[in-house]
């Protein structure tokens, strides 16, 4: 029960990283507040969540959408006075538009750079007071390999992706005596649907087989399992981490080594 008594948001907790952070962060002890686009499995991860003896409720929400945010923010704020944990999880992945630079989409390129960084940026300074003002909050920002290296057809994946690296570290140091701290999670290859997209593009691309790019996405041989990357959510939200700052942290089975 490492979260007891903290109240936890998760965007993108329907399914993926995010479920399995929000449903970890539910069993350590907090209260979670799942926020995502369908309302379908927001619901079943609430279910799964009081079935597990936890606490949890539900927000659909369109976070490409500006004028929903500021809306989602006034419903959290209506169940809870303060946020405790912060997961900025919710992403727009490569695989929707895959291209070379010189074809890219200019409108998947708005969509992706706001949504994976302009979104935490929004978010964060919306539950920030209330943390600072306790002394004590937790912010993770759930970036990728793809934040700390290029790759292929992934321009705005990859630029979004260090972006939110950059902003984690500089509103780390900012934070740095308030109590708050501000770390990002550097997944590699996550087994999610987002990722099978990307896998099945790039067996095509290739030429072999999706068991095959699967397989030679890290030296452990194996995708990670969503599991894997919220135990070390669960570490940085909890009082455990607290000289911990400003860290991009790998869960990426050897394919990175920086």
């Amino acid at each position: 029960m490492r979260l007891e008594n903290r109240v936890a948001v998760v965007t993108g907790g329907g399914r993926g990283i995010g479920r399995a952070i929000a449903m970890t962060f539910a069993r350590e002890g907090a209260a979670v507040l799942v926020a995502a686009r369908t309302a379908s499995e927001i619901e079943n991860v609430i279910c799964d969540i009081e079935a597990g003896g936890g606490r949890g409720i539900g927000i659909p929400v369109d976070l490409s959408r500006r004028e929903e945010i500021s809306q989602f923010i006034n419903k959290v704020s209506s169940h809870f006075p303060a946020v405790d944990i912060l997961v900025n999880n919710a992403g727009v992945g490569s695989s929707q538009s895959p291209k070379p630079i010189i074809r890219f989409d200019d409108d998947f390129w708005d969509l992706s750079l706001f949504v994976n960084l302009t979104v935490p940026y929004l978010l964060m300074k919306a539950f920030l007071p209330k943390m600072i003002e306790q002394k004590w909050g937790r912010i993770i920002n759930i970036s990728s390999s793809g934040g700390k290296k290029g790759f292929e057809s992934a321009s705005a994946y990859c630029a979004s992706k260090h972006g939110l690296i950059g902003l984690t570290r500089s509103a780390a140091l900012d934070l740095a005596t308030s109590g708050v701290r501000v770390n990002a999670i550097c997944p590699g290859p996550v087994r999610t649907a987002m990722l099978a997209k990307r896998i099945q593009f790039e067996a095509e691309r290739r030429g072999i087989s999706v068991a095959e790019v699967e397989k030679s996405k890290a030296p452990i041989q194996r995708l990670l399992e969503p599991e894997e990357v919220a135990a070390l959510a669960v570490y940085l939200a909890s009082e455990e981490a607290d000289g911990v700052t400003g860290q991009a942290m790998n869960v990426c089975g050897g394919s990175m080594t920086f």
